[in-house]
C-alpha cells in the first residue's frame, strides 16, 4: 500500500530555499513516477514538477523551472523537492503524489495516491 507523508514546508523569505521531502512507507516506490503540485488560497491546483520511476527525466512547470528541482532516492523511499529562490507567488500547500504511468505525468489525471500536503509560505 502506498503512504505518502510530505515534510519540509515552512516559512522563508524570498529568496530563501526550502527542501521537500516525501516519504513512502511501502514497498514498491520505485515502481512509480512521482510529482510535486501545489494549491495556492482561492486557486486551483497545479501542477509543479515530476520525476520518472528510475529518475531518468525530469519535469517542470514554466514558473519553476530553473529554480526548483526534484530528484529521488529509491532506496530511502524518498522523492524530493528543493525550491531555491522562493517568490511571494510559491505561498501554497504542496502535495507529492504517486503515479503507475509513464505518460501525461503534468495532469493529475495520471496519479494514483496522494500525500497531505505541507505549507509552505514565503514572505515579502
Amino acid at each position: 500500500q502506498v503512504q505518502l507523508v510530505e515534510s519540509g514546508g515552512g516559512l522563508v523569505q524570498a529568496g530563501g530555499s526550502l527542501r521537500l521531502s516525501c516519504a513512502d512507507s511501502g514497498r514498491t516506490f520505485r515502481s512509480y513516477a512521482m510529482g510535486w503540485f501545489r494549491q495556492a488560497p482561492g486557486k486551483e491546483r497545479e501542477f509543479v514538477a515530476a520525476i520518472t520511476a528510475r529518475g531518468g527525466s525530469t519535469y517542470y512547470a514554466d514558473p519553476v523551472k530553473g529554480r526548483f528541482t526534484i530528484s529521488r532516492n529509491n532506496a530511502k523511499n524518498t522523492v524530493y523537492l528543493q525550491m531555491n529562490s522562493l517568490k511571494p507567488e510559491d505561498t501554497a500547500v504542496y502535495y507529492c503524489a504517486a503515479s503507475y504511468r509513464a505518460a501525461q505525468l503534468l495532469s493529475q489525471r495520471a496519479y494514483d495516491y496522494w500525500g497531505q500536503g505541507t505549507q509552505v509560505t514565503v514572505s515579502s
